[in-house]
């Protein structure tokens, strides 16, 4: 299908003049293949990649279906996240005002006696989460038997937090005649069979088939060890230098650490909770939007659905728990064709996970090393196999490994100095420990005058060992000193 306008696929006037002002001013491929179809009443499964503008997909048709004059909810749409709930609520009422139409959102975490005494101002459309929506059925204070439309958005991420059973649920209680519409970035097992039960000859709705992720993202990974992630996070955010980035954390007990170390470190951060209030919710990512700070720190549930203006950066602290949440994550930005990266902080033993979604998800996932103050294709820098560190020799390009020692002219190892400490070794720190692996070791190892075979500790030698391994200093100090000491 080529670009067209809004006005040749279907969409009135109105609308069309309302876009303009907000310089929308021709479709997206998600609406220009959706927006027909719905407007047709039928049925929708459509999978699109994040940031794709399917929100206005089925809320143009939405609004141009609402009858003002019927003062009745006439269309539903759920949302799996407060958020998200809201962000379509904004939206609907952006576009829906001019027209006279009622929208109210429906969200748990709200005061349930004043969202019904809102239900009594007739809403015609209706936006809320599952839980809160299947209540208010059951309390027979929300009526569906005039609902012609239902959307599902974030299908997948809707059956993961609230189950199938639920939204099934509040599909059957509306008349069998209504049009279901189901929008998600992944279309799962749960989605397919709801869909197959409840829809009637939907018409399938896909960007590009197999490709998950927008073509305006790249996709990045740099290696850590565990406990350098914090510095590398720092790393990668001076680098890039975006105005705004998120960074998402698996374990919600370790935003808060993340946040407070952020902090410390100089980058103005923010927490973002699942299960943060809607006032709380509401502040954090007003003083995001604003400038007021320039990192949120966030688990997958509180940031599902964000749509965040200028977004050029994705941090994951932790790699995604599988290709569904990472493209979810990377999906917050390079949204509408805009730029934007996805990086993953991982350590050596999880870089499989990095080939796994690359192979998942058929996308160029390239690693990157920081060197020198700048992220650089891993290959130039990498280091030869087996090297611990390397160092390039005065007047020399050839790499040097520092780790390796070498034996001294009568074939002892000395004991190497302990990498990173100021100082070099502790004193008598590694040549203790010798006589512990001592004389049982095998050649190149051991004590030169050891014999082959097992060699014979003598009593004395054993309390000197015993009282030098994890002695206090004040019983160090007090053992005599041999001559290798």
């Amino acid at each position: 299908m080529t670009n067209a306008s809004f006005a040749a696929i279907g969409i009135q006037e109105d609308l069309v003049a309302r876009l303009s002002e907000f310089g929308i001013t021709a479709p997206s491929p998600v609406q220009e293949q959706t927006i027909p179809l719905l407007l047709e009443g039928r049925d929708v499964l459509a999978a699109s990649q994040t940031g794709t503008g399917k929100t206005l997909a089925y809320l143009l048709p939405l609004l141009q279906g609402i009858n003002p004059e019927q003062r009745v909810v006439q269309k539903l749409v759920l949302a799996p996240t407060q958020e998200l709930a809201m962000q379509i609520l904004r939206e609907a009422e952006r576009y829906g005002d001019h027209r006279g139409i009622k929208v109210m959102g429906l969200i748990g975490g709200a005061a349930i006696k004043r969202q019904i005494d809102k239900l009594r101002e007739h809403p015609q459309l209706v936006v809320g989460t599952p839980g809160r929506i299947r209540e208010l059925i059951g309390l027979r204070k929300l009526k569906m038997h005039e609902v012609t439309t239902i959307v599902i958005d974030e299908a997948d991420q809707m059956f993961q937090l609230s189950g199938a059973g639920e939204v099934a649920k509040i599909v059957s209680s509306a008349l069998r005649t209504r049009q279901l519409i189901m929008l998600s970035a992944t279309i799962g097992p749960e989605t397919k069979a709801l869909a197959a039960r409840e829809m009637k000859n939907p018409a399938e709705v896909g960007i590009d088939p197999g490709v998950m992720t927008a073509q305006s993202l790249e996709h990045h990974y740099v290696v850590a060890e565990e406990r350098n992630k914090m510095d590398m996070l720092r790393r990668v955010i001076r680098h890039y230098n975006p105005e705004r980035a998120i960074v998402f954390v698996n374990a919600t007990e370790d935003i808060a650490e993340v946040q407070a170390k952020l902090n410390h470190l100089g980058l103005s951060a923010a927490a973002l909770y699942g299960d943060a209030d809607k006032v709380t919710r509401s502040n954090v990512l007003a003083k995001f939007r604003s400038g007021k700070f320039r990192v949120l720190v966030a688990s997958d549930v509180a940031a599902r659905g964000l749509d965040i203006e200028n977004l050029t950066l994705v941090v994951s602290y932790d790699p995604a728990f599988d290709s569904e949440h990472y493209v979810h994550r990377a999906g917050r930005t390079g949204r509408m064709g805009k730029r934007g990266l996805s990086v993953t902080i991982v350590t050596e033993q999880q870089t499989f996970i990095m080939r796994k979604f690359a192979r998942e998800l058929d996308i160029q996932l390239d690693e990157r090393a920081m060197s020198a103050g700048k992220a650089r294709p891993a290959d130039e820098v990498r280091r030869p196999a087996g090297s611990s560190r390397e160092s390039t020799a005065p007047g020399s390009s050839k790499p040097v490994r520092t780790a390796a020692v070498q034996p001294d002219a009568a074939g002892a190892r000395p004991a190497p100095a302990r990498q990173g400490l100021a100082g070099g070794p502790s004193a008598g720190g590694e040549v203790r420990r010798e006589p512990h692996h001592g004389a049982g070791q095998a050649a190149g190892g051991r004590s030169p005058a050891a014999p082959a075979g097992k060699a014979r500790i003598s009593s004395s030698e054993r309390e000197k060992n015993r009282k030098n391994k994890g002695a206090p200093k004040w019983l160090k100090d007090k053992t005599p000193r041999g001559d290798g000491q």
